[in-house]
C-alpha cells in the first residue's frame, strides 16, 4: 500500500501476530479503519479482542506486523506524540494511589502541558467540562478510590476525552455501568465526531452506535463491515452459541437483537 493510501485512513492494522508462552493470542490481524468511524471489537471471552488493542496502542510489542495511525507508525513515535493523537481507557485499571476526580481527570492533559508549566486555564476547562459531561460535576474534590466501580468508570473516560486526541481506544468502557448510563456515555462518545475503537460486550449496543463492527473468534478477524452484514444471527451462533432473532427498531434505525435460550 503507498503511504498517501495509508495516510487516507486513520488506522491501519497488517499482519498483526502475538504470541505469549508459545500459545498464538491472535494472528495475522488487518483492519482498516476510516476517520470518524465508531467501530467495535465483538467476539467471546478469550477471543484476543483486549490482546489486539493493547498491541495497538503499544503497552505489548507484537511478534509480527504493524499499525499505523494517520499514515505514520506507532512503533515510531515518542510517548508524547502517541498521547497527542491517541486516547486509552484500558479495561485493567489497578490504580492504588488516591488522587482526587479532578487530578485524575486532569491526568488526561499531560501532552498538551509544556515542562514545569503546570495546568493552563485551559487545561482546567477542558477537564471540568469532560468531568460534567460524564454527569460527575460536584465529585470534582471526590477520592477517587472512594468511587464506584461504575463512578470510576465514567472518571476514567473522562480522562481519556481530556486527552483530546483524535482517535480513542476503549476497551469494555461501560462494563459495570447501569444501563441508563451505558446509553448515556455511548451516545456523548458518538457525538464527539472521534475515530473510536471499543471492544464491546452487549452486541444490541454495538448494533445500535457502531458503524463498523469487526468480529474476533480464537484470535482471527471472521468479519468486518456494518452491523447490518455482520451481526447476523447465523454469525451469533457460530460465535456464542445462541439463537436470536433481529428485529428493526424505527426510533434507532437499527436491529435489536433478541436472543432465544433454550428453556429448561
Amino acid at each position: 500500500m503507498r503511504e498517501t493510501d495509508k495516510g487516507d485512513l486513520k488506522l491501519l492494522v497488517e499482519g498483526l501476530s502475538y504470541s505469549m508462552d508459545r500459545r498464538q493470542i491472535i494472528e495475522d490481524i488487518d483492519l482498516r479503519i476510516r476517520p470518524g468511524s465508531f467501530v467495535g471489537i465483538v467476539g467471546p471471552n478469550g477471543c484476543g479482542k483486549s490482546t489486539l488493542l493493547k498491541n495497538i496502542y503499544q503497552v505489548l510489542k507484537a511478534d509480527r506486523g504493524v499499525v499505523y495511525l494517520d499514515g505514520h507508525r506507532v512503533d515510531q513515535m515518542s510517548n508524547r506524540q502517541r498521547a497527542h493523537r491517541m486516547a486509552v481507557m484500558q479495561q485493567e485499571n489497578n490504580i492504588e494511589f488516591d488522587l482526587s476526580v479532578y487530578e485524575m481527570v486532569l491526568l488526561g492533559r499531560f501532552s498538551h502541558q509544556k515542562a514545569l508549566g503546570g495546568s493552563s486555564a485551559e487545561d482546567q476547562r477542558v477537564v471540568l467540562d469532560c468531568i460534567e459531561g460524564m454527569g460527575l460535576k460536584g465529585y470534582e474534590k471526590r477520592h477517587f478510590l472512594s468511587l464506584s466501580g461504575g463512578e470510576k468508570q465514567r472518571a476514567l473516560i473522562a480522562r481519556a476525552l481530556a486527552q483530546e486526541a483524535s482517535f480513542i481506544i476503549l476497551d469494555e468502557p461501560i462494563n459495570h455501568l447501569d444501563i441508563g448510563y451505558q446509553y448515556q456515555i455511548m451516545n456523548i462518545l458518538k457525538r464527539q465526531k472521534l475515530t473510536v475503537l471499543s471492544s464491546i460486550h452487549d452486541l444490541n449496543i454495538a448494533a445500535t452506535y457502531c458503524d463498523q463492527v469487526i468480529l474476533m473468534r480464537q484470535g482471527h478477524v471472521v468479519a468486518s463491515g456494518s452491523p447490518e452484514e455482520t451481526l447476523l444471527p447465523d454469525r451469533i451462533r457460530e460465535l456464542f452459541g445462541i439463537d436470536c432473532q433481529l428485529v428493526w427498531n424505527e426510533k434507532t434505525g437499527c436491529n435489536n437483537i433478541l436472543y432465544s435460550p433454550e428453556m429448561i
